[in-house]
């Protein structure tokens, strides 16, 4: 069965360990207050709600995505990261991360498609111009940032403004978050083209290291907290009204739509077959093909448990 080559919770002890947080995805161990091990599992999230079957390689993926991009723009906004000591893991400053998680849109697409068709023409207190339709680019990227909800919840929609009125962050270090968010979009942005590919929105979220820097946190430019779209062939399907091709887990999403659920009371989850899981995972793989320019290797999945605790364990001792 495939389930069995994926790991979808992880219970370490590692030396030093004072906790560990659990995430929709990513579990995160702190060790003496000074490092956090971040583990990405293959859990897969879509309108807040965790499937109950692990896709394989998806954490792999996701991890191997965000190190390198995080590699790949170090040079413009310093981040987290301190070491990859597995496939699935992440080593990096123990951080305070922000109450907010910094989406920025280039295009018009997922949820911003969704208000706009639902009549609304703000979104997190940022105007969206008339005339437009799904999938058209904005004039210039606009930043709609959201409230981070603990698991299970929905994360909420906020303006500019009520972030700093609430005091969620502060009005100077917002307004390096919004430069950093820019910056790291159009990066992303020019890294997409190169590659075929249009960025279309993504989301980025930052912490505070214990002497006070601000740094990016978490995952950058992946498929889950990112859309892409195929640039070949973009134009000529906005001029026929047709969908966009996409590189995102919104396969996933409009999977679910389609079988009746959005995450809204009362509905209930769909099965996921084997055969359906398989393609998933499938689809991710071509995902960081395209979006690393580069061959996925798989990992050694015999025993994923027994290959990160051994691996985490051998980092730590030599730190």
């Amino acid at each position: 069965m495939l389930h069995i080559m994926t790991i979808t919770d992880t219970n370490f002890n590692f030396p030093g360990q004072k906790s560990l947080y659990k995430g929709k995805v990513r579990a995160v161990y702190n060790i003496n207050d000074d490092l956090l091990v971040m583990i990405a599992t293959d859990r897969l999230s879509a309108f807040d709600v965790v499937m109950p079957k692990g896709i394989p390689f998806k954490g792999q993926i996701l991890n191997q995505i965000a190190t390198k991009f995080m590699a790949q723009t170090e040079d413009l906004v310093p981040n987290w990261l301190v070491a990859t000591p597995d496939p699935n893991v992440a080593v990096g400053h123990l951080c305070e991360p922000f109450k907010v998680e910094m989406v920025i849109r280039g295009y018009m697409s997922g949820h911003a498609a969704r208000e706009y068709k639902a009549g609304r023409r703000l979104l997190c207190g940022v105007a969206m111009p008339e005339g437009m339709k799904e999938n058209d680019k904005f004039p210039e990227p606009i930043i709609t940032p959201a409230t981070k909800a603990e698991m299970g919840d929905h994360d909420e929609d906020i303006s500019r403004e009520d972030i700093i009125k609430k005091g969620i962050v502060s009005e100077d270090d917002y307004i390096v978050l919004e430069d950093y968010t820019r910056k790291l979009f159009q990066r992303g942005t020019e890294i997409a083209a190169s590659r075929g590919l249009i960025l279309v929105d993504t989301k980025y979220e930052f912490g505070k290291t214990k002497d006070g820097k601000i740094v990016l946190i978490d995952e950058i430019h992946t498929p889950d907290s990112s859309r892409y779209f195929y640039a070949d062939g973009y134009k000529t399907r906005q001029d026929n009204g047709e969908p966009q091709k996409q590189l995102s887990k919104e396969f996933v999403r409009q999977w679910l739509i389609g079988n009746g659920f959005q995450g809204l009371e009362g509905q209930t989850l769909p099965e996921m077959s084997d055969e359906y899981i398989e393609t998933v995972s499938e689809r991710y793989i071509e995902l960081y093909e395209n979006i690393m320019g580069e061959p996925f290797v798989k990992a050694d999945v015999a025993n994923i448990q027994e290959r990160i605790k051994t691996n985490v364990e051998a980092y730590l001792a030599s730190v």
